[in-house]
């Protein structure tokens, strides 16, 4: 098998409008090589997959839209890892995450001290909206409740895994729980966890797109269905 060494990953569903942008400075801060930013398209209505494809990155595209950034994630990093990537990471494709937090996660991965890195927005949350550092805080200690892992942001789409991680994870998840999960089965791994501070950017695009109540909902819903299956099967 070939080994690449850095992939960045984006899920993406119907953001064709920001995707350009936020494609063409993360390439510009990070220095990844064009052919190594991965675009998993949701099944898009819009152009998203064509804005992508456009820029030159390697596109991926689900005919039907998964429900949720777990599927596109999932795809994302079996692609990844089949291609002999070392070190993944993934992102969000509306522009709330800094290409300089990117690039941060990149230089912390690739020292090879952790498996997984969080880029974690409520270490410093300035600058976040009061209800989505209230909701991320729930979901956390939700995740800590049932799985027992400590971390201060469970739900960011903003983290890095090596190559160990990528071959141990193993999500089961198509919805936004996924986060969660990708935690509990690290530590199901005995794999090496960390997080570091990373900022979030909102404009009126990331706000009316982002999650809403319903979603928490349902992650909390789907987290609780997981684990008593697995307690049932064990």
């Amino acid at each position: 098998m070939k080994q690449r060494r850095v992939a960045i990953l984006i899920p993406a569903w119907n953001e064709g409008t920001v995707i350009g942008e936020v494609i063409t400075s993360t390439l510009a801060t990070t220095g990844i090589e064009t052919h190594d930013m991965i675009v998993v398209d949701d099944g898009s209505t819009d152009n998203t997959a064509d804005v992508a494809e456009a820029a030159g990155v390697t596109v991926i595209r689900h005919i039907l839209n998964s429900g949720g950034a777990g599927g596109p994630t999932t795809t994302g990093l079996a692609y990844a890892k089949a291609e002999g990537y070392q070190y993944v990471v993934t992102m969000d494709a509306d522009g709330q995450h800094a290409p300089a937090d990117v690039k941060k996660l990149i230089d912390a991965i690739t020292e090879d001290k952790y498996d997984l890195i969080i880029g974690s927005r409520l270490i410093d949350s300035t600058g976040m909206l009061w209800y989505r550092v209230i909701g991320n805080k729930g979901l956390s200690f939700i995740t800590k409740v049932l799985f027992g892992i400590g971390v201060t942001d469970s739900q960011s789409g903003l983290r890095a895994l090596n190559r160990k991680a990528l071959e141990q994870i193993n999500l089961k998840s198509t919805g936004y729980e996924f986060c969660s999960e990708m935690l509990w089965r690290a530590k199901q791994q005995n794999l090496r966890v960390e997080e570091i501070p990373a900022q979030a950017i909102y404009t009126d695009y990331s706000i009316a797109k982002g999650q809403s109540n319903w979603n928490g909902f349902n992650i909390v819903k789907n987290l609780v269905k997981r684990k008593m299956l697995e307690l049932i099967d064990a």
